[in-house]
């Protein structure tokens, strides 16, 4: 009996999750192809942030399950710890508060706990947090963050010792497909590689990527940027904060630092049209870190007095809806893929590499993810979304 195989495009933290998980269950041989170097693209410069509090059924099922992936990993794989000692918060001006607060019955129903917030007691709760005093808070007490990565080098780590393939500076270039249009396998430059199953996890370079098999998904590119400070004379203790009002994000950070990260609401999308596309080769505007600080220094005055270390621009990804898309591709059986998790692909990944594992070994998934689905979106509808320029502050806004 022959044993089967699965090609996953992308060494980021969903194709390496989806190796996890795949591995965990013996599937058989598993080849993870990266083009550059494993969690060279998005993975590195995510923010780590993770959440149970998103906006769809799908959304909050798929999370608290990835949400319980973490604390396991965090137990499981040596070098990674998952910070949730303070959960996340998530906080709203009274403009923005009512599109949240409708879906509180959401998450009651669905069990994903929660608590509201005045800022009186975001204040009493963690000192060094100014919010407005008319802004809310909503906490997540399960909620956390991740050092990318760390948890990169962990998880890399463990699918090497489970026996994953991983064959770093490997660009497909094709797909091998049957008579019948299914995909039986990739082609790169060193020649085909046959599979039973073809996972594509590859964020911003599945337009380039899919393109040999007249695959057209409706995702959209934005530039986000991230500062890491230097080491502040006590290591800050708040919660992971997603901050709408502010345009960004700010939490703790490895070596008593802090991580600052915040969108550019005037900048177009960013189209990736090459696979050789490099993250490198972005660029922040000049003075973004230093109107950010100014912005945000309100809300944590310890900002004020920061020296800064380092910076990383990256970019996330968008479906036309807003949610992920995952699941198998009618229009090329034996295709899988999983990306456009906006800007919360690190929080998904345990969880989608999960639900892609079950897809490719059982065809079936643990809940229901008919909402995520790359089918949903007709072709039409697809062409005329990729076709339109969307700048950021028009993009379904999903922090993580």
């Amino acid at each position: 009996m022959s044993v089967r195989t699965v090609v996953i495009i992308g060494g980021g933290v969903t194709g390496l999750s989806t190796a996890y998980q795949l591995a965990r269950r013996q599937y058989g041989r598993i080849v993870v192809l990266e083009k550059d170097r494993v969690g060279a693209g998005s993975s590195s410069r995510a923010a780590g942030i993770t959440t149970g509090l998103l906006w769809s059924e799908t959304g909050v099922q798929a999370r608290q399950i990835g949400l319980g992936l973490f604390r396991e990993l965090s137990r499981t794989l040596p070098g990674y710890h998952y910070h949730d000692e303070h959960g996340c918060l998530n906080l709203f001006s009274p403009a923005l508060w009512p599109d949240r607060e409708r879906l509180l019955p959401l998450y009651d129903r669905l069990g994903a706990p929660y608590r509201v917030l005045s800022a009186a007691e975001i204040c009493r709760r963690w000192p060094c947090l100014r919010p407005p005093p008319d802004f809310l808070g909503l906490h997540d007490p399960a909620g956390g963050y991740s050092e990318p990565p760390e948890y990169l080098r962990a998880l890399e780590r463990a699918v090497r010792g489970l026996g994953v393939e991983i064959r770093e500076q490997t660009t497909v270039t094709g797909f091998r497909r049957d008579q019948s249009g299914a995909v039986t396998g990739v082609r790169t430059a060193a020649g085909e590689l046959p599979a039973d199953a073809v996972v594509a996890t590859v964020y911003v370079w599945t337009l380039p990527t899919l393109a040999p098999l007249g695959l057209r998904l409706p995702v959209k590119h934005f530039v986000h940027q991230r500062y890491v400070s230097a080491p502040l004379s006590s290591p800050p203790a708040f919660p992971p904060v997603n901050a709408d009002p502010y345009g960004g994000y700010v939490r703790p950070a490895a070596g008593g630092r802090l991580l600052l990260g915040v969108e550019t609401a005037e900048r177009t999308e960013w189209r990736v049209n090459t696979v050789d596309f490099r993250m490198i080769d972005l660029a922040a505007p000049a003075g973004l870190r230093e109107s950010t600080v100014e912005r945000f220094r309100p809300f944590l005055p310890e900002l004020g007095a920061t020296a800064w270390e380092s910076s990383e621009v990256g970019l996330i990804s968008f479906s036309m809806d807003g949610e992920p898309i995952l699941g198998p591709v009618a229009a090329a059986p034996g295709l899988f893929v999983g990306l456009a998790f906006h800007s919360g692909g690190f929080s998904y990944n345990p969880v989608s590499g999960l639900l892609l594992a079950e897809l490719v070994s059982t065809g079936r998934t643990s809940i229901d993810i008919a909402a995520f689905s790359p089918d949903r979106f007709s072709a039409p509808a697809a062409d005329a979304y990729l076709a339109s320029v969307v700048p950021q502050k028009h993009a379904v806004r999903r922090r993580h």
